[in-house]
């Protein structure tokens, strides 16, 4: 059992200044606000605790490439679509060692911004020239051995890839990406064993990649697993699919599939007023991805539509343009401030944008992962954020305003502590892998662009 003091815990009822929690098996046994007869605390805590946010949608290896995309090209038409081809070209270079060192950087960054479990969209499944590794599972358990090795929960998300396109046979980079039926796909994801907080879910990638018939295999195969799909981020793919299947994205997967609160609709940046009706009510989660739909250009959610019908959003850091959740936070607001051109939106019963923000965060990307994520309360698993009250740009701020000067800030390097059930995974705001995580990210970057 850990007994600890915390000088300032948020809870979903509010703060308690201090509360004196008992931790066991990573879980939270109590929260009291005073110290129980005998209280002897193992340390104390001091700043502002809240609950470590999950990170609901994960391109490990898409960290190689940030900053490789940001000069124009020839033609001067840069889109989504020639961003994916440097895509590509990087994802035929990763190897499984690579992939390894890349996530485990990657996952040493994500809990020191306050990230406590993360959803890993994955398809980097065979050799590039599609041939299967000798295990198929190969590079799915390079991701499980970076989560464990951090320390962080993981949720990995393997993708079904079966088509190049609405009408086109997969190619290239692509048969990297590929099964052959969804057979062997459903063998890949029973190949993998849930351990400890790492829990397996599907990911049928997009219906563009995914016929309707796979996509029924899956939905059967996955039961109350968490099941993940990309759907309508481009216009492009909105009028392929108007093309093809004879309706939009959206409405085309609500009219033929029950969707429910074990599915995430990822980005579903481009709806019509129905269809963001239709998924708010149906219970699914929308995983938004504020700073990667920015640096694709790929347009902003109907958020405040969304939340006015009751729907659930997480955040994720997708194509790692950013690894902080206050980042996406507080783009995901101002996206809303730019379309309406009015002040603080995202705010509900809670005057405090960063206190709903990071409510509803929390809500969408636990039930979207699986995890069991939610504010500190006896049961939940012990996830937790404590932020530096001495860092410069909290100074003066109380439990009051403290988030929001955290979101809005711009207070990077806040964090100063991260627990994830129940096990200090930063101190002092480094991870204990910080270095030699660095050390072999570093080697990889430089045989990967070395080679390109």
């Amino acid at each position: 059992m850990q007994r600890i003091r915390f000088e300032h815990l948020c809870t979903e009822e509010g703060w308690v200044s201090p509360c004196y929690a008992e931790i066991s098996d990573g879980r939270f046994v109590s929260l009291q606000p005073e110290p129980p007869t005998g209280w002897q605390s193992d340390e104390a805590i001091a700043g502002f605790a809240l609950p470590a946010l999950p990170n609901l949608h994960s391109h490990a290896f898409q960290r190689a490439l940030v900053g490789r995309g940001e000069r124009r090209g020839p033609a001067g038409a840069d889109s989504f679509w020639t961003w994916r081809e440097a895509m590509y070209r990087l994802a035929c270079r990763v190897d499984p060692d690579d992939l390894e060192a890349i996530a485990t950087f990657l996952y040493v960054e994500m809990l020191e911004a306050g990230y406590g479990a993360v959803g890993e969209f994955h398809y980097l499944h065979h050799r590039p020239d599609g041939r299967p590794y000798a295990d198929a599972a190969e590079m799915s358990r390079r991701i499980l051995a970076a989560a464990e090795r951090t320390g962080i929960a993981l949720t990995l998300l393997p993708v079904l890839y079966l088509r190049g396109g609405f009408d086109s046979e997969p190619s290239g980079p692509q048969l990297r990406f590929v099964h052959r039926d969804v057979d062997a796909y459903l063998r890949l994801v029973d190949a993998l064993a849930e351990s400890g907080r790492a829990r397996i879910g599907l990911a049928p990638h997009s219906l563009r990649a995914v016929h309707e018939a796979g996509l029924r295999a899956v939905v059967a195969a996955a039961q109350n697993r968490p099941l993940h799909i990309h759907i309508a981020e481009q216009v492009k793919e909105v009028e392929e699919c108007l093309t093809h299947c004879g309706a939009r994205p959206v409405a085309w997967l609500l009219d033929r599939f029950s969707v429910g609160p074990n599915w995430c609709l990822v980005h579903a940046t481009h709806m019509e007023a129905d269809e963001t009706r239709r998924v708010a009510e149906c219970g699914a989660v929308v995983g938004l991805c504020p700073t990667t739909e920015a640096n694709l250009g790929d347009g902003i959610f109907p958020l405040l539509a969304y939340r006015e019908a009751g729907g659930r959003f997480g955040i994720g850091s997708d194509s790692q343009t950013a690894v902080s959740p206050a980042a996406e936070l507080v783009l995901l607001e101002y996206g809303q401030r730019l379309v309406h051109r009015r002040r603080n939106l995202v705010a509900g019963p809670h005057p405090s944008v960063g206190r709903t923000l990071l409510g509803e965060a929390v809500r969408g990307g636990a039930q979207a992962l699986g995890q069991p994520i939610s504010f500190p309360r006896r049961g939940a698993a012990a996830d937790l954020v404590v932020l530096d009250a001495s860092h410069p740009r909290l100074l003066g701020h109380d439990a009051q305003s403290v988030l929001d000067a955290w979101i809005f800030g711009a207070a990077e390097g806040a964090v100063s502590q991260v627990m994830v059930g129940g096990r200090w995974v930063v101190r002092e705001g480094r991870h204990p892998l910080a270095e030699t995580a660095r050390q072999a990210f570093e080697r990889v970057m430089h045989r990967l662009w070395r080679e390109a």
